[in-house]
C-alpha cells in the first residue's frame, strides 16, 4: 500500500533486486568505482545516494564505514567535502548538500556534520537559493539544480532530529523553497517561458540533476501545503501519466553504470511511485484526480 511503512521489507533491500546488485559492486577498500567521486555514476558518492533513495537500512555498517572515512579524511578548509586539490579551499555546494542527505538518513553523528552544514549555509545566495559555481566560476542568480540537492540534504539532517543551527537551518529551507517556487518549478520568474525543456522530464535516478517531478517529491516529503504555484507542474506530471495509470522513464542521465534500473521510454517503477506519492499527498489540499 502507497505510504505504508514497513520494516521488514526495508530490511530486504540489502539482500534482494536493486539493493543487492549496488551492493555487491562494493570493493575489498570499501568504495565504489575509483573511489569518492569518480567516475559518474559509480562512484562511491553516487552509489551511496542511490542506496539512500533506495530507502536502506539506515544502521547498514557497511556504508556506514565509507561515509565515515571522507569525514575522517576529505575535509576542505571551508568545512564541506572535498573532492581533490581544486575543492581544498571551497568544496562544491551540491556535493555538499548531497552529502548531508545520505549522511543524516545512516545515522551519523550530529557533531560530525555541523561543518558541512556551516559550508553550505554560508553559500545562501542573495535571491534565497544556491549555486554550487559561487566556489568554481562565480555566479550571480541561484541554480535549481543546486538548490534542490541542498534542500534536499538540510531537510535530512532536520528529519534526523539534529538541532546544530536549527533556526538558521529553517530559514535556508524557506528562502530556498520560495525561489523554487518564484519560478513556479520550471519558469523563468522575468518571462514566464521554460527555463530549460530537460526540467520537464521524467528522469530517474537524478544524480544532481533537477526537474519537476524531483521538485514536487521534495515538498511533499517536506510535508508542504498546496501552494497555488506548483499547479502548472502537477498538470504537467498528470499530463504525462500512460493510459494504465504509469509514467515513463523519459531519459537517463549519461555516465557509466553499475547496472540499468529501468530503461528510458518504458514505464518506470521510481517515477511512478514519486508521481503517485506527489497527486495522492496534494489531493489533501485540492483534488487532484
Amino acid at each position: 500500500m502507497l505510504g505504508s511503512d514497513k520494516k521488514d521489507l526495508q530490511e530486504r533491500i540489502a539482500n534482494e533486486g536493486w539493493g543487492k546488485q549496488f551492493l555487491v559492486k562494493r570493493k575489498q577498500n570499501g568504495n565504489w568505482g575509483d573511489g569518492f567521486y569518480q567516475p559518474k555514476w559509480i562512484s562511491t558518492h553516487y552509489t551511496l545516494l542511490d542506496l539512500r533513495n533506495l530507502n536502506l537500512s539506515p544502521n547498514h555498517k557497511p556504508v556506514k564505514e565509507p561515509i565515515q572515512e571522507v569525514l575522517n579524511t576529505s575535509k576542505a578548509k571551508d568545512g564541506g567535502i572535498q573532492l581533490g586539490s581544486s575543492t581544498s579551499q571551497h568544496s562544491d555546494v551540491c556535493v555538499n548538500g548531497m552529502f548531508l542527505n545520505y549522511a543524516s538518513y545512516f545515522n551519523v553523528p550530529e557533531k560530525e556534520l555541523e561543518s558541512i552544514v556551516d559550508s553550505l549555509l554560508n553559500e545562501i545566495m542573495h535571491d534565497g537559493g544556491f549555486n554550487c559555481r559561487t566556489t568554481r566560476s562565480g555566479a550571480s542568480h541561484s541554480s535549481l539544480h543546486s538548490t534542490i540537492s541542498v534542500l534536499e540534504g538540510l531537510l535530512e539532517f532536520q528529519k534526523a532530529g539534529f538541532t546544530y543551527r536549527k533556526d538558521d537551518i529553517s530559514s535556508a529551507i524557506k528562502s530556498a523553497e520560495e525561489f523554487i517556487l518564484i519560478h513556479r518549478l520550471f519558469l523563468s520568474d522575468r518571462t514566464g517561458k521554460i527555463i530549460h525543456k530537460d526540467f520537464l522530464k521524467l528522469s530517474y535516478p537524478s544524480r544532481w540533476k533537477y526537474d519537476i517531478l524531483r521538485a514536487l517529491d521534495y515538498f511533499q516529503k517536506a510535508e508542504r501545503k498546496w501552494d497555488e504555484r506548483i499547479d502548472e507542474a502537477i498538470t504537467v506530471i498528470q499530463k504525462k501519466r500512460n493510459k494504465y495509470g504509469t509514467w515513463n522513464m523519459q531519459a537517463a542521465h549519461p555516465g557509466q553504470l553499475h547496472f540499468v534500473m529501468e530503461k528510458a521510454g518504458k514505464p518506470s517503477r521510481w517515477n511512478t511511485l514519486r508521481a503517485m506519492r506527489v497527486l495522492k499527498y496534494y489531493q489533501r489540499n485540492k483534488n487532484y484526480s
